[in-house]
């Protein structure tokens, strides 16, 4: 775990040298559980009874810059939330990004990359938790942490000036979780760099 942390903190201080194009801060969100989860009555805000929507309050912040063009971009997030179960959780993402589609009034950009996810323990609150596999951590942890090599997002902005873009992130966590949050997105001047 502390190899992926300094990697991640490596990758996040190479942004530095680089000029900002566009910061975003973006507010959770939605998370979606398709199959429903096995944990729904410990989730305090979820919209069905088996947990297939829940209402995650929590703001993540952005920081991209462009290393090739306008098309391929690294992306730092960090973000801070309450997760499914109302408990303290959040994130650190760093990856590359490329432009799916570019319009006059919207884009659509992709990207992967490492993430590492953390929460509170939910073997603290919880007596009836079913521990999925998915987070590391056992009874005796105060956290529970994953880390992926491949954790990503599918972003969707709309201008609505030469500096500003509604924008709207989509994590695709299939099968285990999809999230969604809103939020905005300042552009600054572009400045090219090379690779």
């Amino acid at each position: 775990m502390h190899k992926s942390l300094l990697l991640i903190f490596l990758l996040l201080i190479s942004l530095i040298g680089y000029s900002q194009d566009n910061i975003t801060v973006k507010f959770f969100g939605f998370s979606f559980h398709p199959d429903g989860d096995v944990n729904a009555d410990n989730m305090p805000t979820k919209i069905d009874r088996n947990g297939v929507v829940v209402v995650n309050l929590g703001m993540s912040f952005g920081y991209e810059t462009f290393v090739y063009k306008d098309k391929l971009s690294l992306k730092a997030i960090t973000a801070f939330y309450s997760d499914c179960g109302g408990l303290f959780s959040g994130l650190v993402h760093v990856g590359f990004r490329g432009v799916i589609l570019d319009h006059k009034r919207f884009s659509i950009n992709g990207g992967l990359g490492p993430t590492f996810i953390y929460r509170r323990s939910w073997y603290s609150k919880f007596d009836d938790y079913v521990n999925s596999g998915f987070y590391n951590g056992n009874e005796t942890d105060f956290w529970q942490y994953k880390f992926l090599w491949y954790g990503g997002e599918l972003e969707f902005n709309y201008r609505l000036n030469s500096a500003l873009d509604f924008s709207t992130t989509f994590v695709p966590g299939y099968p285990k979780l999809l999230e969604l949050s809103f939020g905005i997105r300042y552009r600054f001047e572009k400045k090219y760099h090379k690779i």
